[in-house]
């Protein structure tokens, strides 16, 4: 409890640092009937001249801010939801392991015999197609494992893409994200899902740099005194909207238009930038009024 005594306010609440075990305490006290803030700890700076700082003083610190009301605070995910959003990131670091474990076999294969084979042709591999390329035993049982493991992967990814399909595929959400041409199940799933409740975001603005589709720089005077924090917001997200930048660029002639504009401007990583930008903006608009995706309002 924390109190205003100028305005005889008090305020009823538990502060919980944003650290990366805080789900535990935070869905505990929040069971228990607790009103809970999360602590935006990126955002929380102490003066630097503390010569003695322990848990007694970072709680008082935080007390001391959410009395006055200017406690930097982090968005509490719904439990439930959360848990999907987890999986879904989960799946994405399996789909990384998935691809190390087919490079590395891919290597493997070119390193022994020469032959540099396809994707197509590395996914195709059973132990019986790889005893012919290899005549040593020990090569041949490594190149077995990472097969083996290739496989494993890609069937927990396949299971997980179910669960959060089932999930979700009947929500107005998801049907208006995957309205946009190039925006599939995983990247239609992990905009939904990254972003959760888009009231909490009070223009397309702060959307945008959210998913870091925005510039970061820092001026003084006129000039440019170097870049921000670039890495302040969501990556995940920020991954949604870079590959729907790239594939709606592929699939939607009005996008393509724009995007081989920008492009003969600046580089071509820009130029993608500037179109995840738009289709955050655009997703954003979306979202709060729950309308599909018009590409002539977005690109006109």
């Amino acid at each position: 409890m924390n109190s205003n005594p100028t305005r005889n306010i008090y305020i009823y609440a538990c502060v919980v640092e944003s650290t990366f075990n805080w789900y535990w305490l935070v869905d505990g006290l929040m069971d228990a009937g607790f009103d809970v803030r999360l602590a935006n700890t990126a955002a929380v700076v102490q003066y630097n001249g503390i010569k003695h700082t322990n848990d007694q003083t970072d709680a008082r610190f935080l007390a001391h801010l959410l009395r006055l009301g200017i406690l930097p605070e982090g968005h509490i995910y719904p439990k439930e939801q959360r848990y999907i959003r987890d999986l879904l990131r989960r799946r994405l670091l399996l789909v990384q392991q998935k691809t190390l474990q087919h490079l590395s076999l891919q290597s493997l294969i070119c390193r022994h015999t020469g032959i540099r084979l396809s994707n197509s042709q590395i996914k195709s591999l059973d132990s019986k197609k790889l005893s012919g390329y290899f005549k040593d035993k020990t090569v041949l049982l490594a190149a077995q494992t990472a097969c083996d493991l290739m496989k494993s992967i890609k069937q927990s990814i396949d299971v997980i893409e179910e669960e959060v399909l089932a999930s979700q595929k009947n929500s107005k959400e998801y049907t208006v994200l995957t309205s946009i041409r190039g925006v599939g199940k995983i990247i239609g799933l992990t905009i939904l899902l990254e972003t959760g409740n888009i009231e909490r975001f009070p223009s397309p603005g702060h959307y945008a740099s959210y998913a870091r589709c925005v510039n970061s720089e820092k001026i003084s005077n006129g000039k440019t005194k170097g870049r921000g924090n670039t890495k302040n917001g969501n990556r995940y997200l920020n991954w949604a909207f870079m590959e729907a930048a790239h594939y709606s660029a592929i699939w939607d002639p009005i996008i393509k238009k724009y995007y081989q504009r920008k492009k003969d401007k600046v580089h071509i990583m820009v130029a993608k930038k500037s179109l995840a930008n738009k289709l955050a903006r655009a997703c954003f608009h979306m979202l709060k009024e729950g309308t599909a995706f018009d590409v002539n309002k977005a690109f006109a």
